[in-house]
């Protein structure tokens, strides 16, 4: 698999990463194994992971198959602190809590460091500048080796990022921001993505497939061992099945046809090769479906495919994206 650096820094990733938001939970051992050796064996190399995904339990699952399954050094482990189950307090950016989390990660990881270290989302309640500084000091200690943000609007990446760089040497410069991204979701590309490429941090797309939507298995029906019908993701799944994204989809399918490939493949092309992408994230429920994303590797859309899709998918950006003139 083709190899990129993330962001403006010499860590090179697989351009597509494995997620594993439903490990210890939807996924069980059997499947994680079958997915991570499915992974490493087509030259995967990140592996995206975080704190809360299964109350910790799919950092212990991965760490436990990284001990005899696939070599640590192979991987490049990302992983994610700062949710915190709290309905007063959703996020805890505080110094205190991210490096406590960060330790915890590693015990169940049963490695030494995480290669990338993310912030999982923006805390209003604590200064920016202290959460920043615990990425300063996990990476600074070995803990962390990169570090990056998730989930961070325009303006909050922006200052962040800024921030960071005003240091000089000193201080760590952000790698990375991972957020949602597909042709059902391009909100991003109002302010984060253009932040991103100004100030050399890569993203990884979550979501990269609008949730399972843009793979066309809903197009008649609900299937019932999707994560549209599932307990946990249903809620997940839903704002995507309206008539918008199903508009969206057809033009996904008719694409597809006309190419000989699968819509997954189309959707899961267009997001990767779009400017400032490093790597989307996939979360596959077993290796069949992984195998079929990990396909996407011999396929670059043609550019009025590109065009096509964008245009059908182009959300609406009006003042200030455009000069009042034009208003």
């Amino acid at each position: 698999m083709e190899q990129r650096h993330l962001g403006r820094t010499g860590l090179r990733v697989s351009r597509l990463g494995l997620g594993t938001l439903t490990w210890g939970r939807d996924t069980d051992e059997h499947d994680a194994a079958d997915l991570l050796k499915t992974f490493w064996e087509a030259g995967g190399t990140l592996i995206d992971t975080a704190d809360v995904y299964g109350d910790g339990e799919a950092e212990y699952l991965l760490g436990r198959l990284t001990e005899g399954l696939v070599p640590r050094s192979d991987l490049v482990i990302a992983t994610k602190a700062g949710s915190v189950p709290d309905l007063d307090r959703r996020f805890d950016g505080s110094r205190r809590h991210l490096l406590a989390a960060l330790d915890a990660s590693l015990a169940r990881l049963g490695t030494d460091y995480v290669d990338l270290w993310q912030v999982h989302a923006f805390d209003p309640t604590t200064p920016l500048d202290e959460t920043l500084q615990a990425l300063d000091i996990a990476v600074a200690s070995g803990r962390a080796r990169y570090a990056g943000v998730s989930n961070f609007c325009g303006w909050q990446l922006a200052k962040a990022a800024t921030w960071q760089l005003a240091g000089g040497g000193a201080r760590t410069r952000l790698a990375s921001t991972q957020m949602e991204y597909s042709l059902l979701q391009r909100g991003i590309e109002r302010e984060v993505l253009p932040a991103a490429l100004d100030l050399g941090i890569g993203l990884l797309p979550s979501s990269p497939l609008g949730r399972g939507v843009l793979t066309g298995k809903y197009r008649n029906a609900i299937p019932p061992d999707s994560r549209g019908a599932s307990e946990h993701l249903a809620l997940f799944v839903e704002p995507y099945l309206d008539d918008a994204a199903r508009h969206i989809v057809d033009a996904v399918t008719t694409a597809a046809d006309g190419l000989a490939v699968t819509p997954l493949q189309v959707a899961l092309a267009w997001v990767r090769d779009r400017p400032g992408v490093a790597a989307p994230i996939v979360g596959a429920r077993n290796a069949q479906q992984l195998t079929a994303a990990l396909s996407v590797e011999a396929l670059t859309l043609p550019d009025k495919i590109c065009q096509a899709l964008d245009d059908v998918s182009a959300p609406v950006h009006r003042y200030p994206d455009h000069h009042w003139s034009t208003l």
